[in-house]
């Protein structure tokens, strides 16, 4: 039986474990910190372009990342409306889904493009504001013009996600990390049929018969000037394709 303690030595012991109750709290709450903060380094987290929940890096990536008869079409330099409605009418028949890479300027001059484009359930691709080369540009250079370009297609298509970024006649430079610290995963291609340079629609359809391999991106215009043979090939070229086994998809999906 342990002696009754006086007065003043009570009220040390109290004041004592009321300190130490504080203590250990302190000590706890360091913990929870530091565990909050030790985890290891990832990917780079969007929280804007890609959408929420999106990763990307700053691979190049040209590929759909999927075994067998894939391939996927990117239309670069749009919205026109010479070119585009035509192309999308065409892929509405067919069922075929693609990739737009988006022209700043042109998305400001025809908003309801991007909006029918968003509407048929395509993907959107940051192409810069003015289709400038980028090569010798900035970081800080770099992002002001990607962040103008996304916030030009928002306001045609309010929170539309933004996954991917291709630079203007594949000039890279920095760009590749920019992007993907913008949640924009950089998009190349494995083949280019060159429909920029005066070519027929049968030119076009015979360069594409040729060139496609299981899983490529293919990179054609439905902008920058005059892509009526090129919308006119690969009117040709989906539903041949598709009697062959050949599925359009997407390129491989932001990491």
């Amino acid at each position: 039986m342990n002696p009754i303690d006086p007065p003043h030595r009570a009220g040390a012991r109290r004041r004592i474990s009321r300190a130490r109750a504080r203590l250990l709290a302190l000590l706890a709450g360091l913990g929870l910190c530091v565990a909050a903060t030790s985890g290891a380094a990832g990917p780079v987290q969007a929280t804007h372009d890609g959408g929420p929940g999106t990763t990307a890096d700053s691979t190049i990536i040209d590929s759909t990342g999927i075994d067998g008869r894939t391939v996927a079409f990117t239309f670069d330099d749009g919205p026109d409306p010479a070119n585009t409605p035509g192309l999308l009418q065409l892929l509405r028949e067919n069922g075929t889904k693609a990739v737009f890479c988006l022209w700043g300027d042109h998305v400001r001059q025809y908003p309801d493009l991007v909006r029918q484009i968003a509407a048929d359930g395509h993907t959107l691709c940051n192409h810069s504001m003015h289709h400038s080369d980028m090569a010798s540009w900035t970081p800080e250079q770099i992002r002001a013009d990607l962040e103008q370009t996304s916030a030009a297609i928002r306001a045609a298509v309010p929170g539309a996600p933004i996954p991917y970024f291709r630079a203007p006649n594949g000039s890279w430079g920095q760009t590749p990390a920019v992007a993907a610290s913008l949640g924009m995963q950089p998009l190349g291609w494995r083949l280019a049929i060159n429909d920029w340079e005066p070519s027929t629609a049968d030119q076009l359809a015979q360069r594409l018969r040729s060139g496609i391999t299981p899983g490529a991106v293919v990179l054609l215009h439905d902008g920058g000037g005059d892509r009526s043979a090129t919308v006119a090939a690969v009117d040709m070229i989906i539903p041949e394709f598709a009697s062959q086994g050949w599925a359009f998809t997407l390129p491989a999906p932001p990491r």
